[in-house]
């Protein structure tokens, strides 16, 4: 599938039932589209099913919580509108987006109270998400930006208005060649890149920021299980960023990147050793097994 993702074929679900992928459009006053009332899930399907599927649907009403916007469907009806719009797509290797977020209604301003809730489900196809970084491990450029404190938003929901500064970092970061951006913490310490939690290695063991001022995200988690499965030992801590000298491997992990090695951040290169490519392939086979 190519072109504007406004304009495509297939079918998008939409507030409880399928529309026509080019009039799933939403009014110009859209609470979300000025006050970034909006929160989403990235997933994919692998061979017809999606992985963690549930995890991501409770996560998205969480999010929606965390922002105080409830939510008005179930985890169970989420799950039902993501295999519905998938089959009507005629899909089963795809990526998933749900977002919900406040509609237009009787308000226009901060407050949006008395503004509907919406949910919408759309799906397609995608290949990987740094191209063939996949292979050969991307090339991250160091934002000047910083993930924010827990005080000032809530850093764990799956919220719009928290990747405004990734785009913008991963904008710069194109512009310089590379494949995306690595963040600091408000505190300094190494948190994460625009769309993906990262992982360090370092005379065998693994290394990875601590995730209490961003999300903690479900590839993370899954493949820190596996990690510890293997008897690896993984150290979840916050890391300075001189640190990164004395990494030797380091990896990407999320929906869209799945596991994805990276070979430089900044001045600081890392090898794209045997641990690296075992966890990318040993996760390629628990999500399609």
């Amino acid at each position: 599938m190519a072109g504007s993702y406004a304009d495509r074929d297939g079918t998008i679900w939409m507030d409880g039932k399928l529309v026509p992928w080019r009039d799933a459009n939403v009014h110009i006053l859209t609470h979300a589209m000025h006050y970034a009332s909006s929160v989403f899930e990235g997933e994919r399907a692998y061979n017809g099913k999606i992985f963690e599927s549930r995890r991501h649907s409770e996560r998205l009403l969480a999010s929606g919580r965390m922002l105080d916007m409830e939510i008005p469907w179930t985890v169970d009806e989420i799950e039902t509108a993501k295999y519905e719009v998938m089959k009507a797509n005629n899909l089963t290797d795809a990526y998933v987006r749900a977002v919900a977020w406040r509609g237009a209604g009787e308000d226009m301003g901060v407050s949006s109270a008395r503004n509907p809730v919406r949910l919408a489900v759309a799906t397609w196809g995608w290949g990987n998400y740094y191209g063939d970084a996949k292979m050969k491990g991307a090339k991250l450029d160091i934002s000047k930006w910083k993930r924010p404190s827990p005080e000032t938003i809530p850093v764990h929901a799956k919220a719009a208005g928290l990747y405004m500064i990734c785009t913008m970092s991963k904008h710069t970061a194109e512009a310089k060649g590379c494949s995306d951006a690595l963040f600091m913490d408000y505190r300094g310490y190494v948190a994460e890149a625009t769309g993906a939690n990262i992982f360090f290695v370092r005379d065998g063991d693994v290394h990875t920021p601590m995730a209490d001022c961003f999300l903690n995200g479900i590839t993370r988690q899954t493949v820190i299980g596996m990690l510890k499965e293997r008897q690896i030992t993984v150290h979840e801590r916050h890391i300075e960023p001189a640190e990164m000298e004395s990494f030797q491997q380091c990896w990407l992990t999320g929906t869209a990147a799945e596991v994805t090695p990276v070979g430089q951040i900044g001045d600081y290169t890392f090898e794209v050793g045997a641990l690296t490519r075992d966890v990318s392939e040993s996760y390629e086979k628990l999500v399609r097994s």
